[in-house]
């Protein structure tokens, strides 16, 4: 069999700028995601670590370490921080991958292991600047698990459920950056301004309740200097109000 890739690519064209996706079942049976890049194509195994690789017999280094440190203290040197940054990555490629193609589950599931990378990284890296070089990416990781959670409510029609997993994600985003001391910088506030946009885009679709629309038509009766009619609607709030 020819290793030449030029038929593949040929009947798969490169469109700049935009992230092409697809799932296909490789030859062994099991399902994996395909990206098209500029100069070929990028395979990734849809479960356990993205390269199909089992370090140490474990699914990824994180969780070799996990269980290393069940019987013994973990210090993580640079060495051993830069293997495990270079993995998650693997894990950030395909949630990229799967949240092109909308496959929310698998996307919390991927973004939550790097987030409990981050931690473990945290918590048994032998200096603050290994630390940082892995969490300085956690407020983009909690903007895509956000997302996705917050994708599957929508598709269940679960407006309110949605909004408040935005707002839980913006509130985490803003935590973790006061802590880190980061609250001020211009490049980690773009996933909560990502975020805020969003939510203003949710808040703008979600229906009012009969209660909201009352409010709402009181205060155009107000400003129209509809006295009569702003009575009568704030006796009709009360008696909402009354039966809630």
């Amino acid at each position: 069999m020819s290793e030449d890739l030029s038929e593949i690519l040929r009947d798969w064209p490169y469109e700049p700028g935009q992230l092409q996706v697809r799932k296909i079942e490789g030859s062994d049976g099991k399902p994996k995601l395909q990206l098209r890049l500029d100069m070929g194509v990028l395979q990734l195994e849809l479960n356990g670590r993205p390269d199909g690789h089992e370090p140490f017999e474990c699914e990824s280094l994180l969780e070799y370490h996990q269980q290393r440190a069940k019987t013994e203290e973990v210090q993580l040197n640079e060495d051993e921080v830069a293997e495990m940054q270079a993995e998650g990555i693997q894990y950030y490629h395909r949630y990229l991958a799967l949240f092109q193609l909308g496959d929310w589950k698998a996307v919390v599931r991927d973004t939550k292991r790097n987030l409990d990378m981050f931690s473990f990284v945290a918590e048994h890296a032998e200096s603050e600047d290994l630390v940082w070089a892995v969490q300085q990416f956690r407020p983009y990781v909690l903007m895509m698990n956000t997302r996705a959670k917050a994708s599957m409510a929508l598709d269940k029609d679960d407006m309110g459920a949605a909004i408040t997993l935005v707002e839980k994600g913006i509130t985490k985003i803003e935590a973790f950056l006061r802590e880190a001391g980061r609250e001020d910088s211009d490049v980690e506030g773009d996933e909560i301004t990502s975020l805020r946009g969003w939510l203003k885009e949710l808040r703008e679709q979600k229906p009012l309740t009969p209660l909201e629309k009352l409010n709402r038509d009181m205060d155009a009766a107000i400003q129209g200097e509809q006295y009569e009619r702003a009575a009568r609607l704030r006796d009709e709030i009360r008696a909402l109000q009354e039966k809630s």
